[in-house]
């Protein structure tokens, strides 16, 4: 006898002080007023109108994402907090993650935010590089990096740490020398992103007009592969392309989700969600605008701006798309309607891209670097 199916729950907070010039996500500047406080209590509403989509579930993880959510009032995210700890069943080890910038590392605020029921941070490091720093458009040093690290060790149980690298003119002697830095501030889970320039960034402009350009192939795959030697060495187990645990009870739950092809909601403006709703998977998405979302929740009682139920197929794809990041891959089961040559399972196998694994497609190291590539076959 099984119980209800788990569930996470999203939680977007779109201000932020600066916008960094890589970022491509849904955020504006922070703003004074009332439509802050307004947007809280607008996403404690939404979940309660989203709890009628998906009936009885276990709880297991909330993350507050940004944005920069350590930005809001820890009283708001207490209240979020507990609605969704009320709405659902909250599992024994409910993993609630709270995204913060090191410049709002104060000591009074973490223990705030602790209080309110946050046992997991994930801090936006970026580098201990004053110099890359200042290239990334963050608005705090290293200095304040390392502070921030140390004084949220002191208050939450778990601590998680982002860096990006790949960035113009790095080497993999320096990157590792970088990581070790970052190692030593002791965090339980590391997530370092290759800097990839989106469409329509700062970052894009200056590339496409040529004021520097992003490492070539054979430097970026030197430092993947840096990466995965010093986060090794040190006892960090890569269980995604991305993401670094020191052992399997540091993964982070909430991400662990999305890639096994779970059923989260999404609240928050321009939030993302994926519920199954009679054996039907739905991607749903939240009004990107805070005015326009409290305003559709004050309306309606519920953000969704658009629900859309994805077909068999589609559902497969995505599942490839994420579960073949993961280490443990995707079980083969779940891929049965993109009807995949075994034929083209062998090629890839033999080609060094794939384990050999009756039951599940797994992408091995050489795999990894090809990652989109890999999946693009396999999905065609």
């Amino acid at each position: 006898m099984t119980g209800p199916a788990p569930l996470g729950v999203y939680v977007h907070w779109p201000y932020c002080a600066r916008i960094c010039p890589y970022c491509d996500f849904n955020v504006v500047r922070a703003r004074a007023g009332e439509e802050p406080a307004a947007l809280a209590r607008a996403i404690a509403l939404d979940l309660e109108a989203q709890a009628a989509l998906t009936g009885p579930r276990t709880l297991t993880s909330i993350f507050f994402g940004g944005g920069t959510p350590s930005l809001m009032d820890p009283g708001w995210a207490a209240q979020i907090i507990e609605a969704a700890r009320r709405l659902w069943t909250p599992a024994p080890d409910l993993e609630v993650t709270l995204e913060a910038n090191p410049t709002d590392a104060e000591a009074a605020a973490f223990r705030a935010f602790a209080g309110a029921g946050v046992n997991r941070l994930s801090l936006g490091l970026q580098s201990l590089d004053d110099a890359a720093l200042a290239f990334l458009g963050r608005n705090h040093d290293a200095v304040a990096g390392r502070r921030a690290a140390e004084t949220a060790r002191a208050v939450f149980p778990r601590l998680s740490i982002d860096l990006i690298y790949a960035r113009p003119g790095q080497m993999p002697a320096a990157w590792a020398d970088e990581l070790a830095r970052a190692l030593a501030l002791g965090p339980e889970h590391v997530s370092p992103y290759q800097l990839t320039v989106e469409a329509g960034t700062a970052f894009d402009l200056a590339v496409r007009r040529g004021r520097w350009a992003p490492p070539d192939a054979d430097t970026g795959a030197a430092l993947f592969e840096t990466t995965q030697a010093v986060l090794g060495n040190a006892g960090f187990e890569a269980y995604e392309v991305s993401n670094h645990a020191r052992g399997a009870d540091a993964r982070s739950r909430h991400n662990l989700i999305y890639w096994r092809g779970q059923d989260y909601l999404g609240c928050g403006p321009g939030a993302h969600g994926r519920i199954t709703i009679g054996g039907v998977r739905q991607a749903t998405y939240a009004e990107p605008k805070p005015a326009d979302y409290i305003r559709r929740v004050t309306r309606t009682g519920m953000s969704l701006k658009t629900r859309q139920p994805l077909s068999p197929r589609e559902a497969a794809e995505e599942r490839l798309l994420t579960g073949l990041r993961l280490a443990d891959g995707v079980p083969l089961e779940a891929l049965a309607e993109l009807e995949i040559a075994p034929q083209r399972i062998a090629e890839l196998t033999a080609l060094g891209l794939l384990a050999p694994d009756p039951e599940r497609l797994r992408a091995t190291p050489a795999g990894r670097l090809v990652l989109d590539r890999l999946t693009a076959e396999l999905a065609t």
